[in-house]
């Protein structure tokens, strides 16, 4: 789907059929697809599989990973997959995101060790958001140069939570000409 606004209101308001369960998630974690022509696949995340943190407000996590997607959005780093806020889903109220395919032929591990601009553009992204959960299950390389993050749940607190395995670049400068405004 190639509009984004087409795919935004497909993700929000399409039949949700569950496929699946990513069952190594802490939190209820699906895998559906949305009833359209052609189908589109999709993770969900209802509000009422959260299991509860002290540290933040029970029943938002779902609404933090829209949050995280919507400022992705704002700085054109294209880093969240598109994700929306479902008002319905077999469970309920929760977060809709778009699947992403990945490169299963890219070693995450060497990817983190190097110097790439995308994973410098996420190193950023996750300190603006406080992601408290930035783990490399958490990244989606899906060419040589594209790579997405997800399961962005535990971001926005009000105290300094900041905890990710992209640290190459701490303490060096931003580049400008990767500062949108």
């Amino acid at each position: 789907m190639s509009d984004r606004a087409a795919l935004l209101e497909t993700l929000r308001s399409a039949d949700l059929q569950l496929t699946g369960r990513l069952i190594d998630a802490s939190n209820a974690t699906f895998c559906a697809t949305l009833v359209v022509a052609p189908t589109l696949a999709c993770v969900y995340k209802p509000v009422r599989g959260e299991r509860p943190l002290d540290d933040f407000p029970d029943g938002t996590l779902s609404k933090r990973e829209v949050a995280a997607f919507l400022v992705s959005e704002a700085t054109g780093w294209d880093i969240v997959p598109p994700t929306v806020w479902r008002e319905d889903g077999p469970y309920g109220p929760g977060m809709a995101q778009q699947w992403i395919e990945v490169d299963p032929t890219i070693d995450i591990i060497e990817l983190v060790r190097g110097d790439h601009v995308a994973l410098r553009d996420m190193a950023v992204f996750d300190a603006v958001v406080n992601n408290g959960d930035r783990k490399g299950g958490h990244l989606l390389p899906v060419t040589a140069t594209k790579i997405h993050g997800v399961d962005h749940g535990v971001t926005f607190s009000i105290e300094p939570k900041l905890r990710t395995i992209l640290w190459s670049w701490r303490g060096e400068p931003l580049e400008t000409e990767r500062i949108t405004v």
